[in-house]
């Protein structure tokens, strides 16, 4: 039996199979308001064969968006919005549908990146920008405006209205976002938190505001409504995040009462650049899954069904994500279980998708 094809449990929901489909940007919300762009993308995606579907990234406030097109859950146009598209993706999909919620921090006022991926200029209609401390992302990027204890408890709040959001529309699953460079994660590493107060220095207190969040968040979501983070894994490079942080991190979380991590990486500054092989977070998804007892899902570079499988069997995660290769391939779900020998839920008007299909073509390639 295929292990990447079993089911399994988050707080109180099944899901009936270990593939995810990560959240990937789409830079085509207009003030923050999902779009018929995502009523196609996400329709299509509710249908390639992954157990959890998880939209992009959704920002906590209009100032905390990447760039002007990014997803956002601050205001009511924006709920009904998302509301629109995520009932019509249950309607129609077969997948669970989970929702990452953000802030860009210093990141923010950013092209799309087809206009560049850079810091907007003048003429973009830029904006101010927050972080733990007054540095750049990089070269040419907005000074971003160092935090107030009064700006932190304002996003925090912000977080928990966000949540409040999903919780009404109907996710299940909600995803905290710390990781790849945007607010909650440039609070944790050292790289970008230069702070002297109870937010800076130490891990423990660089640790203090993701956990807030986490701490607040899970207060207004039900204990049934799985509850997690996508956080980094290193920040590969000398004096920033390592894997050893990453397993502290999630323990701390996991007491908050999160029920599973997502591990990435990378992202802490513009000219960082993450490993290539492929599968290069499973290690230190591994570590922090052995470290913790926490469910762990990991993303990076898994590409095809056998390795896929394989993290899930060697019990190095207990979960893959993938992005481009399920737009590259919109039903690689659906693939995988045919190469793996595994069942994958198909809606009716897909049923005649299937074995009975796919054994005449492996019989004239001499399967």
């Amino acid at each position: 039996m295929s292990s990447l094809f079993s089911p399994i449990k988050l707080a109180s929901l099944e899901i009936p199979n270990r593939i995810v489909v990560a959240p990937m940007c789409q830079y085509s919300s207009e003030d923050g308001c999902l779009t018929d762009w995502h009523m196609t993308h996400l329709g299509m995606l509710a249908n390639s064969g992954a157990g959890l579907v998880v939209i992009e990234a959704t920002h906590v406030e209009r100032h905390g968006r990447i760039t002007h097109g990014c997803a956002g859950l601050y205001s009511d146009a924006n709920e009904a919005a998302m509301e629109r598209v995520i009932n019509h993706c249950k309607r129609i999909g077969t997948a669970k549908m989970g929702i990452q919620i953000a802030h860009a921090g210093r990141k923010a006022s950013s092209q799309r990146p087809w206009e560049g991926g850079g810091a907007l200029k003048d003429g973009g209609d830029p904006w101010p920008t927050i972080a733990p401390s007054a540095i750049p992302f990089g070269e040419n990027w907005h000074t971003p405006k160092e935090m107030t204890p009064d700006d932190i408890a304002r996003v925090r709040e912000l977080f928990v209205n966000s949540a409040k959001r999903a919780v009404r529309i109907g996710f299940d699953l909600i995803e905290l976002h710390y990781a790849h460079g945007y607010l909650a994660h440039s609070f944790l590493s050292p790289v970008s938190n230069k702070r002297t107060d109870r937010y800076g220095g130490s891990l423990e207190n660089r640790m203090r505001f993701g956990r807030e969040i986490a701490q607040a968040v899970r207060a207004v979501v039900p204990k049934g409504l799985p509850l997690g983070a996508r956080i980094t894994g290193s920040d590969w490079r000398n004096g920033g995040l390592t894997a050893d942080d990453a397993v502290t991190y999630s323990e701390a979380l996991k007491a908050d009462g999160l029920d599973f991590v997502d591990i990435s990486s990378g992202g802490i500054t513009a000219d960082t650049r993450n490993p290539t092989e492929p599968g290069y977070n499973v290690p230190i998804a591994d570590k922090v899954k052995r470290g913790t007892g926490l469910p762990t899902r990991v993303v990076g570079l898994i590409v095809s069904p056998a390795q896929a499988e394989a993290v899930v069997a060697e019990g190095k995660a207990d979960m893959v994500a993938m992005a481009r290769a399920v737009l590259n391939d919109p039903r690689w779900g659906w693939h995988a279980a045919q190469e793996l020998g595994a069942e994958v839920a198909r809606v009716p008007q897909y049923l005649r998708v299937g074995p009975k299909l796919w054994a005449p073509a492996a019989k004239r390639a001499g399967a």
